[in-house]
């Protein structure tokens, strides 16, 4: 069964989603200075969609996500979700596309990590710190030209 904090989480999230769309990101589509899209990705174990919004930073026309959770020492189950799944959808403002995944590793994840994420949003690398684990990163790449909806 959920414990409280986990329905809360949940419920904040469901709003915060909500949000996001009604306004076209105008709400909730910026948190401590970083762009914020919503991400949908189907579960690992069910193949159900879930929607969360993420903190994003955008280079080369990919959008590379850090999964942070805050600090938690636990990695936030959007992660977990694109590591089983080759694509994804994102939603920036009202528009929404497809993507491909990758979970960058080694030098790649640690040059993204430093020279994006935590060369934008300095206090990431607190977050880090505070996990006591490596932050996953991913890379989200538009699926093809025309593949805007």
């Amino acid at each position: 069964m959920a414990s409280i904090g986990q329905r809360l989480w949940k419920a904040g999230n469901t709003a915060s989603v909500w949000l996001y769309r009604r306004t076209g990101g105008k709400v909730g589509g910026r948190v401590r200075g970083v762009p914020v899209l919503l991400l949908t990705v189907p579960g690992r174990r069910t193949g159900v969609a879930h929607t969360t919004p993420v903190g994003y930073f955008e280079r080369d026309g990919s959008y590379y996500l850090a999964a942070s959770a805050g600090g938690q020492p636990k990695e936030p189950q959007w992660i977990r979700n694109l590591r089983a799944s080759s694509t994804a959808t994102v939603q920036i403002g009202r528009e929404s596309s497809p993507v491909t995944v990758e979970i960058l590793r080694g030098t790649e994840r640690d040059s993204v990590w430093t020279d994006l994420v935590v060369a934008t949003a300095p206090f990431f690398a607190d977050y880090e710190t505070k996990s006591g684990r490596r932050i996953a990163v991913a890379k989200l790449t538009p699926a093809g030209p025309g593949s805007t909806t």
